[in-house]
């Protein structure tokens, strides 16, 4: 057997994979967050699926497994579960974890021939414009970073221009892409379009929705949710990018753990309830930074004072703004770290996504590696704060919030 036939059918975005009453008609989100990708176990009647840690499965004759998998770098149940899962959720008909976002990235600019070139957005996460400008270029792939790249794209595009890279919002200055513009436009050129979403998650945003080719994830952050798996996904609807992509998952390797697979499955299921309170957090924190003297600036797609609110009521559910926000604080960039120090509530540490909001500071930590000039130039000052709200009671946030400003500003009052 080969490895594509070992793998599970494509996903209809209304399947639930139950033998139960549920009716028939498509499913509403919750429902597939809840259901998609979990069937009951066939022997014990299991409502959870359990762990498959077998890194190999018995053959009944020499190329006959007893069911689909063989050996479990080229499928897992559990993570065949969980590519299903997120499939629905992305409304496409493939995904394909990895053991990282990262790794997610990797993959697909492997797919790609040397000489290729790709366009990205300036204000990539640390981590992918280190891949682009550091792995990738050794392989022979050009980057053009653009800072507008809805305008840029046409004067961007070249004969051998095989994708466009697209954050929104963006990390960390929360800018929005009109996804459907882009890849208008790409697809005239015959180029694919490759969306993260991490920071906006399946529940507020599906770009596949919108004319994008591939959406990627980082697990780690929304789809998993706790703090507690490094992981990422990638999910589509074209044969040829499934077939290309399911080689190289394959090939190279880099694929998550059973368990891994299990705890990113667990914590898909309450990516809603999450989603919904991490946006309501951040609403209100956001809404708190904007009103204080101590703030420089405040980055946040639901607030009625970004520059690409509409972009964001078009794209994101209900207009929701999603967990993060990010703000400029007056003092500079000691002010910005102090700032970080003194709450409470917010842990100084990074990455995002999780239960328990965080705090940062993007310059020197997540985006350090970039060059001053290109960080500054994407809007990543010395003295941005990002954050990211978590679940816990909105009044606490805002609180931690606004006492850090006021212990920031008595020990810095002259930059005030």
């Amino acid at each position: 057997m080969t490895q594509d036939t070992l793998k599970k059918e494509s996903v209809e975005v209304s399947s639930v994979e139950k033998t139960s009453t549920l009716p028939k008609a498509p499913m509403k989100f919750a429902t597939r967050a809840v259901h998609a990708g979990s069937p009951h176990d066939p022997v014990t009647g299991a409502v959870i699926e359990p762990i498959s840690l077998s890194t190999t499965f018995a053959q009944t004759a020499v190329g006959a497994p007893v069911g689909v998998y063989e050996y479990s770098r080229s499928d897992n149940p559990n993570r065949s579960n969980f590519e299903k899962a997120v499939a629905s959720l992305e409304d496409a008909r493939y995904a394909l974890a990895y053991s990282s976002g990262s790794a997610a990235t990797a993959n697909i600019l492997q797919s790609l021939a040397p000489g290729s070139h790709v366009i990205s957005v300036s204000d990539v996460y640390g981590g992918t414009h280190r891949y682009f400008t550091q792995v990738a270029a050794a392989h022979g792939i050009a980057v053009t970073f653009s800072g507008s790249i809805e305008v840029d794209i046409n004067d961007l595009v070249r004969p051998e221009t095989k994708l466009v890279w697209i954050e929104t919002p963006s990390n960390p200055t929360l800018t929005l892409v009109d996804i459907r513009a882009v890849a208008e436009a790409a697809h005239s050129y015959g180029i694919k379009v490759v969306v993260d979403n991490t920071f906006m998650s399946p529940y507020v945003q599906n770009p596949l929705k919108h004319g994008a080719d591939i959406v990627v994830h980082s697990v780690t952050k929304y789809i998993n949710g706790h703090s507690d798996v490094v992981m990422g996904v990638a999910a589509f609807n074209d044969d040829t990018i499934y077939t290309r992509l399911l080689f190289l998952q394959n090939a190279i390797g880099a694929v998550p753990s059973p368990f891994d697979s299990w705890l990113a499955h667990r914590g898909l299921k309450t990516l809603h309830l999450r989603a919904k309170a991490a946006t309501e957090n951040a609403t209100a924190v956001a809404t708190a930074l904007e009103a204080s003297s101590q703030v420089i600036a405040v980055n946040y797609p639901g607030l009625n004072s970004h520059p690409q609110r509409y972009i964001a009521i078009k794209q994101h559910r209900n207009g929701m703004g999603g967990g993060m926000v990010s703000f400029r604080i007056k003092g500079g960039a000691e002010a910005a770290k102090r700032f970080c120090q003194k709450t409470n509530i917010f842990t100084l540490a990074e990455s995002l996504g999780g239960v328990e909001s965080l705090c940062e500071v993007p310059s020197s930590m997540t985006h350090a590696g970039i060059p001053r000039a290109e960080r500054e130039a994407a809007g990543v000052f010395d003295d941005l704060v990002r954050l990211s709200c978590g679940v816990e009671d909105s009044e606490d946030l805002v609180a931690d919030v606004l006492n850090a400003l006021e212990v920031v500003a008595q020990e810095f009052p002259s930059k005030q």
